[in-house]
């Protein structure tokens, strides 16, 4: 499947269509070059699946978690830029999210690659020439 984000005033229904497309699976892995626009973009998947509080990036944290104001489900949004060891992640209990039946959108899974779910939905963002993003899972 392919999404194409034109501007940041068409993100919302690029939003809109890959919450449409979730299906059934829960675990996102989103890669892209810094500045793709990851965490902007999962930004706007969250308020579109109802998430009301301030969504930022969770460099620092490792793991944001919101709910949605629709149906009070929980949504885990990770960046693992800043791991440094595997260990890292084992001791945060990265299970407890992933399988958890959650929604969890991930950033910078290739830092993580060897734990991801089987299950687990690639999503690529990449940097168009005319500065808008396309979106491929």
């Amino acid at each position: 499947m392919q999404i194409k984000i034109d501007s940041l005033e068409t993100i919302r229904d690029a939003a809109k269509e890959f919450v449409e497309q979730l299906g059934d699976h829960t675990v996102f892995a989103f890669y892209g070059k810094m500045g793709a626009g990851k965490t902007t973009f999962i930004k706007a998947i969250c308020e579109e699946l109802g998430v009301e509080d301030v969504i930022t990036s969770p460099t620092f944290a490792i793991v944001n978690e919101y709910r949605s104001a629709i149906n009070d489900e929980l949504i885990y949004h990770f960046d693992f830029y800043r791991i440094k060891k595997l260990e890292e992640v084992y001791d945060m209990g990265y299970e407890d999210y992933f399988y958890s039946g959650a929604l969890c959108f991930l950033e910078w899974p290739e830092l993580i690659e060897e734990i991801l779910p089987g299950e687990t939905v690639k999503v690529s963002i990449t940097v168009n020439d005319d500065g808008g993003r396309t979106v491929e899972f």
